[in-house]
């Protein structure tokens, strides 16, 4: 399938942020720049919607972080981060992305989903079963060979770090 990208192309974003956010941290010790990941990934299309799927510590850090990302137009959703009896932890957003990018999915052209976890490999070939062009934009260096096979397109971070990261000590 050839990809199509064109300013009439509605285009809906759904950002694994702690994916990007761990990929930045552990190949660059950097944060990312979500601004330049977004503009990027539309590629001058029509945003139909953008949305963050965040973790929400007991202290609240994070708090100028969510506010940060939706100034650049980009809804946050968010979820506790869960500390199980035996002391492990869960942070992830797997299975509330892929609800959302089924729901929304019969109002976009293409769908972008900004994370390298081969997880969302069953999501990718659903979602082109039903019409849309499925892009991943991720860390080249830390993303699902699999994801990277069944993905229409791909935008690899890696190729321009310092587009891509604030901070970068690399």
């Amino acid at each position: 399938m050839a990809v199509i990208k064109h300013v009439e192309q509605r285009v809906g974003v759904f950002i694994d942020t702690q994916n990007l956010y761990h990929s930045a941290k552990n190949l660059y010790r950097a944060n990312v720049n979500f601004g330049q990941v977004l503009k990027d990934a539309v590629a001058n299309r029509t945003l139909t919607r953008a949305i963050a799927y965040l973790i929400t510590t007991e202290g609240a850090e994070e708090k100028g972080f969510f506010e940060a990302l939706e100034k650049i137009g980009i809804e946050t959703k968010s979820k506790p981060l869960q500390i199980f009896g035996s002391g492990a932890k869960k942070a992830d957003w797997d299975v509330g992305l892929a609800i959302d990018a089924v729901k929304l999915a019969p109002k976009l052209d293409a769908v972008i989903i900004a994370s390298g976890d081969g997880d969302y490999v069953p999501l990718v070939e659903y979602l082109k079963n039903l019409g849309c062009q499925v892009e991943v934009v991720a860390f080249g260096k830390s993303t699902s060979s699999k994801l990277l096979e069944v993905a229409d397109d791909f935008i690899d971070l890696d190729e321009n770090p310092r587009k891509y990261l604030l901070g970068s000590r690399r």
